[in-house]
Formats: structure tokens, C-alpha cells, sequence
């Protein structure tokens, strides 16, 4: 398959998905659900079709994530959108012999709430699902990311031939300027300005980069779509090189994304074969070439100029702005660079229209979002909603709110360059104006809901520390401001804390957001700076009464044995790795406070039934040690 005209990509048959099979059986196959056995679920689907007969009537397709991950390996059927959740290699013949030929759906294979006991049919039905606005994720919920063929099946490259047939690059910019829509990866800038601006510079040739070095612990969100949908990825490119007049792309991923970085390959190449990559793209005057780049991982690279830096073959080491990247970036060279979710955007925007996107959001954040909700909430996963969407409503109501017996009592948003935000904040808006003025960003869309289990104070050092590891080191309010910082909180969490630190935190944290280099050293302090405005008694009791109230810090915790609940069993007195432990005058082992680590094996293999030993803290050693049976 090779277009070589505008024509022949016109007249390609839109049909060829729908006439090869009745039904469609679609698994989540990106990492997430690989990791839950899908490669195994589809060894068993493609053995049930052959040994059915089943070839020609139904298709089975590895796609990309579906969103819910916790509940993959999951499967699709279509057209019905029958969705059933965890599915086993077991469960494959009955499916396809009940849904796949007769088409019915199977209760007890599908998802059940486990509060009303409600059997969901259908994906769109799931309270995870009600309440997102998926324009991104639904393209993939049936695609099958290595096929160009599906790509185009499902309007893949309408966009670009619409541009390369009808559209003047300014016009392109006009669309995306008058669409409001910003860049995803976290500082939020206008991208039609961002073109326009790139566009103006007389210098060539000029560049294009897709910045997919996704570092932020616990964030998926373009790995998401690397793995699901990588064409859309590049065709938002091709039209970002036709708008600013550049000739050479490049995507540059971590190489942590083993799977993105095979489809993208692949991607890539399908591209070329099938003319759309290379000189005179579909017969026109437009050429563009793309190129992979594999990132060394360095949470610095995510910087646009330490980016720039990596993709020149040098250490990712950010430098001073002006100039920006946009008048001398990749080689001195105009380089517009923006991130997964922002490029995969652009042929939505140019397909469906300004108009169309910027009626969902708020007046100045316009479009979705993607965000990875995970932590302490009963449901988890990629989640896609408009801008404007309250924390509210993404925690309770798509979350499903804190797991059984527990209470969310903030978010972390942004990752590390974020913030913590306590739950009566939960009805802010989530958009590029009002989270900054509670101290956090949106940042490029990590999400970790935490309950009363979490230590904020233990967070924030969790943060520094890596901020610490990550920063290149180039100046001194970030290397030597990140290690102060580590330094104070690992005194506040064992115990030795003062209350001027707290102070000296704040000192700390403003220096480095007014002097550091780069982006990352200018919002390193802000996991801490939020714990301290919002979560300040946390601290106080760490220094105070030595108090973790989340029993997380080991230096503020004993572990006791209540002897009332003791059974005797004396697998802690085995499992103690420093002899902590010892038969007490009861007959019943107990531990030793001076000896005692806190290391906590101890509690974790005490039999569930029993649970006699309790973690305590605010007490020091004696008092610990003179704790008698049940007065803990």
C-alpha cells in the first residue's frame, strides 16, 4: 500500500475493518495489561477461533489501553461494546461461544459494584468512565496500534489531507491559536503562539520535537498513547511541520518505553513505505522526515533545553532562556517542541475545528486532559475529562473515592514539580489558572490520591530526594538547595526536627524558586512548600511530640505486642533479623525497644487473625518498653 496523491488516500477503502469480521474481539495489550497476562489471553482467544471455525467471523485485535488498568486484562466486544474485566485464559471459550457467536452478554463475567451488587454491561456504563470526556482514549479502545490500515480506517490522515488540500500554513496556525489549545506537558503555553512564533524566525531549516521523556513518578499518560495510538502522535507532527515550515521531526522517548519505542518504529516505517513520510508527501510540496530518539532517562530531559541538549548527542543539561527554543533550539535552529498529548490533539482540532474543541473547559483552558489517577482510590487508572472538572469529581466520583474503611485527606498533582493539596481544596478546578494559585501545577497529568496511611512530611522528603538525584547539578540553588532541604526533612522524620527548621524549609525552597537555572530546580520545593502550607501540624508533631500520626517514619514508631491477642506462634521472634525479640515472663515473646529497628517485619508476618502487635508512635523507648498488655 503507497499513495502517491492526494487522490488516491481519498478514495481508500474506509470499509475494509467492518466487511473482515462480524465482531471485533478487542484486549488491552499496552504494557499495563501485558503485565496482567494479555499476550496469554490472546494465545487463548487465537486458539478458541481456530478450534471453533471462528476465522473470518470474528477479529481479534491487540490494542493499546483502554484506561482502566486495574481492571486488565480486559476485553472489549464490538459493535455491542460488551466490556468484561480481568478475564482468564478459562473464561475464553465461553465467551466466545456466548458472546462471540451469539452475541450474548454474561452476567457473572462482568463487572459487579460491590456496593449495590449492579452487573455493567458496557464500558460507557462504568462510574469510571461516567464523567470523562475521552476524544483521546476512545480512538484507541478498538485500534489496533500496529496497523496503518485501521489508522486510516478509523479517519487517520483525514487531518493532513485536509491541511495538504485546502489549508495555508497560517491557516493551520489560526485553527490551533483560535482552538486555545496549550501544551499538556506542564507550563501550559498557547501552542498556536508557539508555532506562529517559530514560524516568523527567518532562519532554516527548522525542527519539530515530540517530548515524550515522561519522568514523573507514577505518570502514564503518553506512554498511554505511544502504545495505543502512536499515528495520531505522528500526524499531528506532519501538520506542526507544514504550519511552522519544518522538514524534520523528532520523537524523542525514554528508554524505559521499550513497547513505545517498538510501535513507534514500526510506525514509522509503515509511514515510509506507504508514502506518507519522505519528499512530496501525497504528490504535494510538502516533505518531512521523522527520526526516533531513545532518551537516557534523566528526569532533566523532560527540560525543553536539556531535551535539545540530549537529541545533539551532549549531556541533558538545561541552559539560560532567551533565547527560547522556538528561535534558537536543535542546532541553533527554530525548534518547536511540544509534548505526546499536545501533538496528538492537532488533527482532532484541525479535523473537527477550533470551534468544536474549545467549547469544552473553562475560558482559558480549553480541550481535555489525561491524567494517571493512581494511589489510594478504589478505582484507578488513565482517566481523560474536560478542563474545569473539579478534584471532587475526579476523586469520588471516577476514583470511586478512598478504598473501604479509609479517607483521602489530599492529592498530589504534578509529581515532583508539584503539589499537595488537602481534600477541602477538592472542589478547585482542575485548569492552568486556579491549581498554580493553590500552590500546584497541572504539571503533564500525574494524579496519586493518598489517605491518612500517607506521612505528608515522609512524601516530601520521597520528592526532594528525587528532585536531589535528578537535578544535572549546573547550579547552586538547585544542588545545593535540593540536598539542604533532604537533609532538614531527614532530621524532621527522625526525630531530631526543631521548629526553625520549618522556616528554614520556606527560606530554602523560596531561594530556589527564584534563582535555579531551569524549571526543575524552580519547582523542586513545591512538594514540600504545599505540605507546609496546608499540612503544617504534621510537621509540628514530628518535632514536637516525635508523633508521625500515619505510622510511617521508623524513627518515630515502636511496635509493640498486645499479649491479650498474642497467640503464641512466635514467627516474629523467628523472622527478626536483629534479635529483637524474646520469650517474656509470660510465656509469650516481646520486643526489645533498645534492640528494636523498626525495620517492621515483625508486623507484617504476625497472622492476620491475631494482629497483635500495634505500631505506636509519640512515645520514646522507656515508655514503649513500659506499655503493658493491653493498654496499647
Amino acid at each position: 500500500m503507497k499513495f502517491n496523491s492526494l487522490k488516491e488516500l481519498d478514495v481508500f477503502d474506509q470499509d475494509r475493518r467492518s466487511q473482515s469480521a462480524r465482531r471485533v474481539i478487542s484486549l488491552s495489550a499496552a504494557s499495563c495489561g501485558r503485565a496482567s497476562g494479555a499476550l496469554e489471553l490472546a494465545a487463548a482467544f487465537e486458539s478458541g477461533i481456530k478450534e471453533l471455525g471462528l476465522a473470518g467471523q470474528i477479529e481479534l485485535k491487540l490494542t493499546g489501553c483502554h484506561g482502566f488498568c486495574q481492571l486488565e486484562p480486559d476485553v472489549l466486544i464490538f459493535p455491542e461494546r460488551y466490556f468484561y474485566p480481568n478475564v482468564k485464559t478459562g473464561e475464553v471459550k465461553r465467551i466466545l461461544q456466548e458472546t462471540g457467536i451469539n452475541g450474548r452478554f454474561i452476567p457473572e463475567l462482568g463487572f459487579q459494584d460491590d456496593q449495590t451488587g449492579k452487573i455493567t454491561t458496557r464500558l460507557e456504563e462504568l462510574p469510571f468512565y461516567q464523567g470523562q470526556v475521552r476524544w483521546l482514549i476512545d480512538r484507541q479502545l478498538d485500534l489496533d496500534p500496529l496497523s496503518l490500515e485501521d489508522y486510516l480506517d478509523h479517519g487517520g490522515f483525514q487531518a493532513l489531507k485536509l491541511v495538504l488540500s485546502q489549508l495555508t500554513p497560517e491557516e493551520v496556525i489560526g485553527e490551533i491559536t483560535a482552538s486555545s489549545l496549550r501544551g499538556r506537558g506542564g507550563a501550559g503555553f498557547s501552542t498556536g503562539l508557539k508555532w506562529q512564533l517559530a514560524r516568523q524566525v527567518a532562519a532554516q531549516p527548522k525542527y519539530l520535537i515530540c517530548n515524550g521523556d515522561e519522568g514523573d513518578p507514577g505518570a502514564y499518560m503518553d506512554r498511554g498513547i505511544l502504545e495505543s495510538n502512536p499515528y495520531s502522535v505522528l500526524e499531528g507532527m506532519m501538520i506542526g511541520g507544514f504550519a511552522v515550515g519544518a522538514n524534520r521531526g523528532f520523537v524523542y522517548v525514554r528508554q524505559e518505553y521499550p513497547l513505545a519505542i517498538d510501535r513507534l518504529e514500526k510506525a514509522i516505517e509503515a509511514l515510509r513505505r506507504a508514502g506518507l513520510l519522505g519528499d512530496k508527501i501525497l504528490g504535494t510540496d510538502f516533505s518531512f522526515e521523522l527520526e526516533l530518539v531513545r532518551g537516557a532517562g534523566a528526569f532533566v530531559s523532560g527540560e525543553e533545553t536539556a531535551l535539545i541538549a540530549s537529541v545533539e548527542g551532549r549531556r541533558a543539561n538545561p541552559r539560560q532562556r532567551p533565547p527560547f527554543p522556538v528561535v534558537s533550539g536543535l542546532w541553533g535552529k527554530p525548534t518547536v517542541i511540544n509534548n505526546v498529548e499536545t501533538w496528538a490533539n492537532v488533527p482532532l482540532i484541525i479535523q473537527k475545528g477550533a470551534s468544536w474543541f474549545s467549547k469544552t473547559g473553562t475560558e482559558k483552558s480549553k480541550g481535555t486532559k489525561i491524567f494517571s489517577l493512581v494511589g489510594q482510590v478504589k478505582y484507578s487508572g488513565l482517566v481523560e475529562v474536560p478542563l474545569g472538572i473539579t478534584l471532587d469529581e475526579i476523586i469520588n466520583k471516577i476514583g470511586g473515592g478512598a478504598r473501604k474503611g479509609k479517607k483521602i485527606k489530599a492529592i498530589q498533582i504534578g509529581g515532583p514539580s508539584g503539589g499537595c493539596l488537602p481534600a477541602d481544596l477538592f472542589n478547585l478546578q482542575v485548569d492552568y489558572e486556579s491549581l498554580p494559585r493553590a500552590g500546584a501545577i497541572m504539571g503533564s497529568g500525574g494524579l496519586i490520591a493518598l489517605d491518612n496511611d500517607t506521612c505528608l512530611v515522609n512524601l516530601a522528603l520521597y520528592f526532594l530526594k528525587f528532585a536531589r538525584e535528578e537535578s544535572c547539578g549546573q547550579c547552586a540553588p538547585c544542588r545545593i538547595g535540593t540536598q539542604q532541604m533532604v537533609a532538614i526533612l531527614e532530621k524532621i522524620t527522625g526525630g531530631q526536627g526543631e521548629l526553625s527548621d520549618l522556616d528554614l524549609l520556606e527560606k530554602i525552597g523560596w531561594t530556589m524558586q527564584q534563582a535555579s537555572l531551569c524549571g526543575l530546580g524552580r519547582t523542586a520545593p513545591n512538594p514540600v512548600l504545599t505540605a507546609l502550607r496546608y499540612f503544617r501540624p504534621e510537621f509540628e508533631e514530628h518535632i514536637v511530640e516525635k508523633k508521625c500520626r500515619a505510622l510511617v517514619c521508623p524513627k518515630l514508631i515502636s511496635y509493640v505486642i498486645d499479649e491479650g491477642r498474642c497467640s503464641g506462634c512466635q514467627l516474629c521472634l523467628k523472622a527478626c533479623p536483629y534479635g529483637a525479640i524474646e520469650i517474656g515472663s509470660s510465656g509469650l515473646p516481646q520486643i526489645s525497644q533498645l534492640a528494636c529497628q523498626t525495620c517492621g517485619i515483625c508486623f507484617s508476618v504476625c497472622p492476620e487473625e491475631f494482629q497483635a502487635i500495634d505500631r505506636v508512635s509519640g512515645l520514646n523507648k522507656e515508655q514503649a518498653s513500659s506499655l503493658t498488655s493491653g493498654s496499647n
